[in-house]
């Protein structure tokens, strides 16, 4: 999921964080924007490869209820970043809340994907 915050609050938080860090002697970051860098929706790097067993959709958020980014084949083979819980799905035989974050900043229903409900995706997204 991504944050909606407006980001003058955020550069100021920020901002006012490596204000104390420097009071007390910590090293800061070089700026606010590499500081803002940190504040990711997953903390992982590592990359997993995960594979469509039916034909669906990859939409632009983690629900149904978000647009249609592209449809993918059976037997597709897409980049995840993590796993996340959206809104619930039922369909083919299935029915649950786990959607897959892949790494083109998309979300695919852990049902359309081969494996365990999230694709045997190991990453949880924070």
């Amino acid at each position: 999921m991504r944050r909606t915050s407006a980001r003058p609050l955020t550069m100021t938080v920020i901002a006012a964080a490596m204000g104390v860090m420097a009071a007390a002697g910590m090293a800061a970051p070089a700026s606010a924007a590499e500081a803002a860098q940190t504040d990711r929706t997953n903390v992982s790097a590592e990359f997993e490869t995960v594979t469509t067993w039916v034909q669906g959709n990859v939409r632009i958020g983690p629900s149904t209820g978000y647009r249609i980014a592209y449809t993918v084949a059976a037997n597709q083979n897409l980049t995840a970043v993590c796993w996340l819980e959206g809104g619930t799905v039922s369909a083919n035989g299935y029915t649950h809340n786990k959607w897959v974050y892949l790494s083109d900043d998309r979300y695919i229903w852990g049902g359309l994907l081969k494996g365990n409900e999230v694709g045997n995706v190991s990453s949880h997204c924070w």
